[in-house]
């Protein structure tokens, strides 16, 4: 790449008030800012990818494990900040880099056979897979390759992160995504998705509900319905096994009164469960029918759970936060109210052993 700085010394005019000759000029000042803006912004963005943000409780020694799950993003479909929000909730972000959040996605890293799965495909995938790259590079030189990736359904944020694999981006080729009927239809014969399928960058592979898919010897997926706004595809969460734990991702769901199943008797039967917690409470966005856009309030899911014993509520990790939820701040008061409960809000990088 050419380097877009010119020489533009032959061009430099001083200005009427610089007669101090070791003053710089308007120009030049403006050069040198910009370059110092940019360098600061450069280090700034390496040292927060290589920083490898964890919840103490689950987080484990990078490496040490065979298979690790990481948590790629904690936001809503939009991020946090939130486009266009200038409310006191984004302005923090705004202002501040480093309590940004990514979209919800978790990524899975097999170390023994050096392959790497992707739970939603998010608006952020470009730095969520940089991160994955810096933070769990592969030991084998398959830099780049992509194992597979499993959408749970289709808004925004769950899989629009796919046009980053077509021709104008990575061009990727013949890379495995696991969707169910509706979803695989919905990306079949919509574009620009559909041209990622007939330009062969993606393969699509059909779920059933309930049905395991093995991806390797030593893991395995399942995905179970949920009840959610269906416009364009049905909704899942995925059941996650590997050979020492089990992990249930659930980022979306109407209300847990509305599913067919006991979510507490799912929990039951993994060892960390991310939660949708869109939501802390029915306050959060005034002058909205919240009805419209059901999600389970963690305050709802605190009062469900309460009666669980603590080894259980210790397995939930809200997840999916929109960028009004006051919990999406870590150390915040919403937090320690949910860990006060004997929950945890999942953290933007933290590591898990599977």
């Amino acid at each position: 790449m050419k380097n877009s700085h010119q020489d533009n010394s032959k061009t430099q005019k001083v200005h009427p008030l610089q007669g101090n000759p070791f003053l710089l000029n308007y120009k030049s000042l403006s050069v040198l800012c910009r370059r110092a803006i940019s360098l600061i912004l450069c280090c700034f963005a390496c040292g927060w990818l290589a920083k490898d943000s964890s919840c103490d409780e689950t987080t484990e020694t990078a490496n040490d494990q065979n298979i690790e799950l990481a948590v790629l993003g904690t936001a809503q479909d939009a991020g946090y900040p939130q486009a266009d929000c200038l409310k006191p909730c984004c302005q923090r972000a705004w202002a501040d880099p480093a309590i940004r959040r990514w979209v919800s996605c978790v990524a899975v890293v097999d170390h023994k056979t050096n392959e790497r799965f992707i739970f939603d495909c998010t608006p952020d995938f470009p730095i969520q897979w940089q991160w994955l790259e810096m933070n769990l590079p592969p030991r084998a030189k398959t830099k780049g390759r992509i194992d597979g990736i499993f959408l749970t359904h289709a808004h925004i944020g769950h899989y629009t992160g796919l046009m980053h694999l077509g021709r104008e981006a990575m061009g990727t080729k013949d890379v495995p995504v696991y969707a169910m009927p509706r979803m695989k239809q919905f990306l079949t014969k919509n574009g620009p998705w559909s041209q990622l399928v007939s330009l062969k960058n993606i393969k699509l592979h059909e779920l059933n509900a309930d049905v395991t898919v093995r991806i390797n010897e030593r893991l395995s997926v399942t995905p179970i319905l949920v009840p959610h706004r269906d416009e364009f595809s049905e909704t899942v969460a995925f059941i996650i096994r590997g050979p020492n734990k089990t992990v249930l991702f659930l980022p979306d769901i109407d209300k847990w009164a509305r599913w067919d199943r006991s979510i507490e008797k799912i929990i039951a039967q993994v060892d960390v469960a991310f939660l949708d917690g869109t939501f802390l409470s029915n306050r959060e966005l005034p002058g909205r029918d919240m009805s419209l856009i059901p999600h389970p309030f963690i305050q709802e899911s605190i009062n469900q759970f309460s009666g669980l014993d603590e080894t259980e509520r210790k397995k939930v990790r809200f997840i999916h936060l929109n960028h009004t939820n006051p919990a999406i701040l870590e150390n915040s008061a919403a937090e320690r109210q949910i860990q006060n409960a004997g929950m945890h809000v999942a953290r933007q990088g933290e590591k898990i052993g599977l």
